[in-house]
C-alpha cells in the first residue's frame, strides 16, 4: 500500500511538471507570448545600442580633447589624424598600403 502511494505521488508530481511545461510552451506561441519575446529582444538590442553609442561618444570626446589641446599648443595635428587612419587600415583584411 505504501509503495502505491509513493508511485501515485510521483505520478502526480510528474503530471504537474508536464502540465506546467506544456502551458508555458503553449503560451509562448500565442500572440501575447510572441509579443513578450519580441519586446525582450527589442529591449536588449536597445540596451546594446545605448552602450555602443556611449563608447563611441566617449572615444569621440577623448579624440576631440586631444585635438583641441594640440591646436592650443600650436602643434601640427596631421600626425594625430594619420595615426588613427593607419591603424584602421591595418585592422581591415585585404587592404594594401
Amino acid at each position: 500500500m505504501l509503495k502505491r502511494m509513493i508511485w501515485v505521488g510521483i505520478g502526480i508530481a510528474v503530471g504537474v511538471v508536464a502540465v506546467r511545461k506544456l502551458t508555458k510552451a503553449a503560451h509562448s506561441v500565442t500572440p501575447g507570448g510572441v509579443a513578450e519575446r519580441v519586446g525582450d529582444a527589442g529591449a536588449e538590442m536597445r540596451h546594446s545600442l545605448k552602450a555602443f553609442w556611449a563608447d563611441v561618444s566617449e572615444a569621440r570626446q577623448a579624440k576631440e580633447a586631444e585635438l583641441h589641446d594640440a591646436i592650443e599648443r600650436g602643434e601640427d595635428i596631421t600626425p594625430l589624424l594619420a595615426d588613427d587612419e593607419d591603424d584602421d587600415d591595418r585592422a581591415l583584411p585585404g587592404r594594401r598600403h
